[in-house]
């Protein structure tokens, strides 16, 4: 694969081996407003379709998108078929065949997805119920066919040639248009993500990582709030950066591989990833795909450069770091992080919560939108993604929300919110968090250093906030109103944002069946 996709012209070998590979402005990220999913009656009934992730498309429309795609695939000289799997837990693997006309999105699949299990194997309760994946990166549909059907893109005038569409009746997924490489792997997750509550396992778009002493922590966040970054601790094992699973007998990774932010990625704080992306080998045995950062001729990388996406990224699998934990499957977190990059700059570095506000900020999973992610975000936005992976996850919310207040309980897990965006100010004025003083929280969070230290309540927020914690000499950094220059100010983003969760809260699950004691310690009450 790696060889074809050099022969292909479809990427450039850089200077330590790994492959360069650059798409067309609208294919830096992902399109949420060209992501759809077939609404058939077998699953109308399980998806929200009140979110506005899941965009319906109806049957008639999917089967000319399907109809378009195998006539362009046919139409190819040539294609590249993989065979993988998503799910280290053996009793619930997923199979997927990508059929794709570019080597390089055979090598990502291959990357991303697990190995299929051999003929004998271990059975899966998903046996027979395998996807097909077709992809035409390269390829756009026709705006006059699709009109009335797909969406007007204003940057072209008329109907957006691009569709990633998803049917969870028919298990087939289509990527028409798109040669963002997540595009593929999100579909996948999305999948999962219909498929496994549904057999009692609650999947999350989370980190996960196991302690010398054998107790996993998972780390949910959107993308950008270092999930990848933050799990990747040479004193703990990787399970994987992104997707997992957690079953009745502890958690598993779906992926093979990480799909990583490479914007200003720094090799002295990030070693890990820094050299998964961009260590010495071989072209022809590394494996590693550097999507959308640009390189100069002599094949090095500038990773701080933005001009053509700040969503650059790196693929490559979990076997070229050094501390992975194979298979990668853990017992029940002891800990469980809620990751959020707050560019208000309100929120506290850490703070305990409650089983009722870990269900809370579950259900919110607030956070400030990054650059680069999805396609037009130049500046952080404030967003609300419930569970912190909405666009990926399609059933309706209590699927989720239950199976985790459920296991809270039953395994004792302890919950922190660590804020790694800004302190001082918002977005503009303060500076973001250092990673080495996020880095620091988050090993006193896992070791159980804060949970006995003193704390004080915030009143917005009703957050528990620790007074003092282990390897941080200035405890003042713990209590954001401090580190702004007009406390005034601080007061005033802070009642906004807080007003901003309880109008959320009130609009999204007001009338919904909500545990009791979740709605008493939302912000603003």
């Amino acid at each position: 694969m790696i060889e074809a996709s050099v022969a292909n012209g479809e990427v450039l070998v850089s200077a330590c081996g790994a492959l360069a590979a650059w798409t067309r402005p609208e294919s830096t990220g992902r399109s949420p407003q060209d992501t759809w999913l077939v609404q058939r009656p077998g699953s109308r009934e399980k998806i929200d379709w009140n979110s506005p992730n899941n965009l319906p498309m109806d049957p008639e429309t999917f089967g000319m998108l399907l109809e378009d795609a195998l006539a362009a695939l046919a139409g190819k000289p040539k294609l590249v078929v993989t065979d993988r799997m998503l799910g280290a837990d053996p009793a619930y693997g997923l199979t997927v065949r990508t059929v794709a006309p570019k080597a390089l999105t055979a090598l990502f699949t291959d990357n991303m997805f697990r190995p299929a299990p051999a003929a004998g194997g271990p059975s899966s309760r998903f046996a027979g119920q395998g996807y097909t994946l077709l992809a035409l990166p390269d390829d756009k549909l026709d705006p006059k066919r699709y009109a009335g059907r797909l969406r007007v893109d204003p940057t072209l005038g008329g109907t957006s040639t691009m569709a990633v569409a998803l049917d969870v009746d028919h298990r087939v997924g289509i990527v028409y248009g798109s040669a963002y490489c997540g595009s593929i792997k999100k579909m996948m997750f999305t999948a999962m993500n219909f498929l496994l509550p549904q057999s009692g396992v609650l999947s999350l778009h989370a980190s996960a990582n196991e302690g010398p002493d054998g107790k996993t922590a998972l780390l949910l966040g959107l993308s950008g709030t270092g999930k990848t970054t933050l799990s990747a601790d040479p004193r703990r094992r990787l399970l994987g950066d992104d997707e997992h699973g957690w079953s009745d007998q502890g958690i598993f990774n779906l992926e093979n591989g990480c799909y990583a932010k490479l914007i200003r990625l720094n090799p002295e704080k990030e070693p890990e990833i820094h050299d998964a992306c961009f260590h010495s080998a071989d072209w022809r045995e590394h494996g590693s795909i550097i999507e959308n950062a640009l390189m100069f001729p002599n094949g090095t990388f500038d990773l701080d450069d933005t001009r053509l996406t700040p969503n650059s990224r790196g693929s490559f699998p979990l076997s070229a770091m050094r501390n992975v934990k194979t298979p990668p499957v853990g017992r029940h977190p002891a800990t469980i992080l809620f990751l959020t990059a707050d560019a208000n700059g309100v929120l506290p570095p850490v703070a305990r919560l409650t089983p009722e506000q870990a269900m809370l900020w579950f259900l919110m999973g607030y956070t400030s939108k990054l650059e680069g992610t999805e396609r037009g975000v130049r500046e952080p936005q404030t967003a609300f993604s419930r569970f912190f992976g909405s666009p990926f996850m399609p059933l309706k919310p209590q699927f989720y929300a239950d199976l985790l207040g459920r296991k809270l309980k039953q395994h004792g897990t302890r919950v922190f919110l660590v804020n790694t965006g800004w302190s001082g100010g918002p977005f503009g004025v303060g500076k973001r968090m250092d990673i080495q003083l996020t880095r620091t929280i988050v090993e006193a969070a896992l070791s159980g250093a804060l949970d006995e230290v003193p704390v004080r309540v915030d009143p917005r927020f009703h957050l528990a906030v620790p007074q003092r914690c282990p390897g941080i000499p200035d405890p003042a950094v713990l209590q954001p109103r401090g580190t702004w220059a007009d406390p005034a100010a601080y007061d005033r983003r802070a009642d906004r944002l807080a007003q901003e969760f309880l109008a959320h809260f009130g609009k999204n699950y007001g009338g919904q069946r909500i545990e009791p004691g979740i709605a008493a310690v939302c912000p603003g009450r």
